[in-house]
């Protein structure tokens, strides 16, 4: 991600006092595909991904005159996971279909990029949400607590446990013709 200070470097002074809404629109040309990006990596689903980013850019179009420049990334972030851990409380079952699609959705394009998927998938909201934060976008422990509104031990705990269960998902299990 790029930090928002440098994206206020790179716009004449003039570009910013132009109005919020220009503003607004020049975060968001700046800051979609990242978010995007962080979103997918914590639901898996392009489609849930672009509705949790428009969900973002909503919150912030709402609060943008109130939401200090300095903090926007971290509190477009923050927006971001909240509404990610309360789509996956509100809708936590997986849903049948009568008839399966007609082809495969497009994913991952080798068997190890879709392992991984798998076995982030299979971790609950929270760790997954903690996991991407902490080594997908390199947050701090002390940031992801905060953007997370929890204590640094529980960022430290739930961590762990969700490494520890990627390590397990992914561990490949011994060839036994190798053996002799």
């Amino acid at each position: 991600m790029q930090p928002l200070v440098t994206l206020l470097s790179i716009c004449r002074e003039e570009d910013w006092s132009m109005g919020w809404q220009s503003q607004y629109a020049q975060y968001f040309t700046a800051r979609s595909m990242p978010l995007r990006q962080l979103a997918y990596a914590m639901c898996g689903d392009w489609h849930l991904a672009d509705d949790l980013v428009q969900h973002t850019f909503l919150q912030l179009y709402r609060h943008w005159r109130r939401v200090e420049q300095a903090t926007l990334d971290a509190y477009a972030r923050k927006v971001l996971v909240n509404a990610y851990l309360s789509h996956r409380r509100k809708y936590w079952r997986e849903y049948v279909v009568a008839d399966p699609p007609d082809r495969a959705a497009d994913g991952p394009a080798d068997d190890h990029s879709a392992a991984i998927g798998a076995a982030l998938a299979a971790l609950p909201p929270r760790q997954r949400a903690l996991v991407v934060l902490r080594h997908m976008e390199d947050m701090s422990i002390s940031e992801a607590a905060e953007l997370l509104g929890i204590s640094e031990g529980t960022v430290k705990s739930q961590t762990a446990r969700g490494l520890e269960k990627l390590r397990a998902a992914l561990k490949q299990p011994a060839l036994e013709e190798f053996r002799g």
